[in-house]
């Protein structure tokens, strides 16, 4: 469903916290000509809770079956985050007692501590970091639990897909969905950096969450974490930009010293870059100068940050045209040269398996597959 002009700066103007962007929350309102175009783009980037507050707090002309289906959308999502949060506490628990540590992020717990209402932000999984050496204990937890293993393993448990740092859980009774990860990925060819519980657990923080105290990452690990997830995913919805804004509002005293330089020893300046230019451009969110101009000086992420901006609703998710592919843009100067010397570019992924269904005795032949799509990629440009 397309949307129309006022629909798309309308939603623009819910992420932004300026007296400006109230007052113009009510003009665009009353301009708004598809209002089930609205809600239908609220939704497709996870802004409906917002919405539906900063309609809410304006009272501009909306009308009265557009409020009750905003309304009924927000009580669900409530009711969803709370059932979450439960679930993640007990979870937690359940962890703890067996010696796991786990780590929760997204979801309802960013909601809570960066938000500071875990039902504005959409209640999405309940996801879970933890070491790769816990994964058998806590799956068997899981399944204790009611749950369901949906991801295709083979023999030995270990995820089909190599590129895969996942189990996905889900259980029939409530619909409930945890995700357990052990190493948090940028982009393909595979993130060449492990940076699994080890690397966000020593610098933890706490978070309070319906009433308990939980583990939570600290707002260095936030931000990178929030930035390495929608440079992944081409910062297709604007949820993620809000995201990134929420936390620099909510953390005005982040150390942007610390930040800068634990971006650049983990490979994920490029990423930090293009979330906080899309932050401040989009949401207004408030950066120091010093730090905002060193973000600026990286010609490639201004770029990149213009491009996401202006397709955010007329072209989600599609990837900068470049000399290189937006995947190896990302990385910093050593992880592309280490792609390059090792070839992994050429390292067959689930788009080249998509071309074409091979048996496994015959996967050998993706190697070829690969550069054709590549090249076919490339002059449909």
């Amino acid at each position: 469903m397309a949307a129309d002009r006022e629909s798309c700066e309308l939603l623009r103007a819910t992420v932004r916290r300026t007296p400006a962007a109230a007052d113009q929350i009510g003009r665009l309102a009353e301009k708004v000509r598809n209002w089930d175009s609205l809600v239908f783009l609220a939704e497709e980037h996870g802004m409906s809770p917002m919405l539906y507050l900063r309609l809410a707090e304006m009272c501009p002309p909306v009308p009265l079956a557009v409020h009750e289906r905003l309304r009924a959308d927000y009580e669900r999502n409530a009711f969803h985050g709370l059932a979450n949060a439960a679930e993640l506490i007990d979870l937690l628990k359940e962890f703890d007692r067996e010696a796991i540590p786990a780590m929760p992020f997204k979801g309802v717990v960013l909601g809570a501590s960066a938000y500071g209402d875990l039902a504005t932000r959409p209640a999405g999984d309940v996801d879970l970091l933890i070491d790769r050496r816990h994964l058998a204990r806590a799956a068997a937890l899981l399944v204790d639990r009611g749950y369901e293993l949906k991801t295709p393993v083979d023999a030995d448990g270990i995820p089909d897909s190599a590129e895969s740092f996942e189990y996905h859980f889900e259980r029939h009774s409530d619909g409930m969905v945890v995700e357990l990860r052990w190493r948090l990925d940028l982009s393909q060819p595979r993130f060449r950096r492990k940076l699994g519980i080890e690397w966000v657990w020593p610098r933890r923080c706490t978070a309070m969450l319906a009433g308990a105290e939980i583990p939570n990452l600290d707002p260095v690990s936030t931000l990178l974490v929030l930035c390495m997830h929608g440079s992944k995913h081409a910062w297709s919805r604007l949820i993620w930009i809000n995201d990134i804004a929420q936390v620099l509002n909510s953390f005005p005293g982040i150390d942007w010293k610390e930040v800068i330089r634990e971006a650049k020893r983990s490979g994920l300046w490029r990423s930090l870059a293009l979330g906080i230019l899309l932050a401040h451009r989009v949401a207004d969110a408030a950066v120091p100068e010093p730090a905002l101009r060193r973000f600026e000086s990286d010609a490639a992420a201004c770029s990149m940050a213009q491009h996401f901006e202006e397709a955010l609703f007329d072209a989600p998710g599609s990837p900068p045209i470049g000399r290189q592919p937006y995947n190896i843009q990302l990385l910093d100067f050593h992880d592309r040269l280490r792609v390059f010397l090792s070839l992994d570019f050429l390292r067959p992924n689930a788009r080249d398996r998509a071309v074409v269904r091979l048996p496994k005795s015959l996967h050998a032949l993706y190697y070829l597959v690969r550069p054709i799509r590549l090249l076919w990629d490339r002059s449909a440009r």
